[in-house]
């Protein structure tokens, strides 16, 4: 007999939208993972052409109080191990909490660079190189601080049937959308990592300027990434 999240499947076939972002849940797997045994659900939507994924752990549907992360792309970090941000540090850390729970969701939303895209964020790189900060960088290339969009994060969440999250984050951003969203937050758990010489100046910014709650050592020797350090 087929579990909640294949009679999701099943029952999503035939989904039809009103006005606004449709999303559809089209598939669902096993994925054992370093981190632990999770399911893969692939979503289809109608707003950015683009395919997000959740990656979960336990009976989620139809539950309330879900430990969530929203987990945006990070080609670099995710895949490469980049130092220059704390993506990897924060999808693994993710993954590694939720495995030790009996339920959990990671929302692996395909918006690389804070929504500007892969190439316009070696752009940034670039810019940052030369001493702009990353707020700085975007807007030098004519986008906002951040360009990203949880829309389809809380139409996700709502077709797993989950109830209510506690969002794991430092971001006050993504509990303000996904409210406005329809996507009841009890609570926001802390999810920040140790710094490298690399990404302070970059996790600054993110306090300083993004409104990012992180709370950062005094005494780091925090500078910009140049070409010549």
């Amino acid at each position: 007999m087929p579990d909640a999240l294949a009679r999701l499947v099943e029952q999503d076939v035939d989904h039809q939208c009103a006005d606004g972002p449709c999303v559809r849940l089209a598939g669902v797997a096993t994925l054992p993972t370093r981190f632990g045994n999770f399911r893969i659900a692939a979503f289809w939507n109608n707003r950015d052409d683009k395919e997000h994924v959740a990656i979960i752990k336990g009976d989620v549907v139809g539950a309330s109080d879900v430990v969530t992360r929203l987990h945006s792309e990070c080609l670099t970090g995710d895949v490469m191990g980049s130092l220059r941000c704390d993506c990897r540090d924060q999808l693994e850390g993710a993954l590694m909490k939720i495995s030790a729970l009996d339920s959990g969701v990671v929302l692996y939303l395909r918006q690389e660079g804070r929504g500007i895209g892969l190439i316009n964020k070696i752009r940034a790189y670039a810019l940052q190189e030369e001493g702009l900060d990353t707020v700085d960088a975007n807007r030098a290339l004519g986008f906002d601080n951040d360009e990203r969009d949880y829309a389809i994060a809380a139409h996700m969440l709502k077709t797993l049937q989950v109830r209510s999250v506690r969002l794991m984050t430092n971001n006050p951003d993504k509990v303000a959308q996904l409210e406005v969203h329809g996507v009841q937050v009890d609570e926001r758990v802390p999810h920040a990592f140790p710094s490298n010489p690399h990404n302070e100046f970059y996790l600054q910014t993110k306090a300083a300027r993004s409104g990012h709650l992180i709370e950062l050592d005094e005494h780091s020797n925090v500078r910009p990434f140049r070409r010549d350090s």
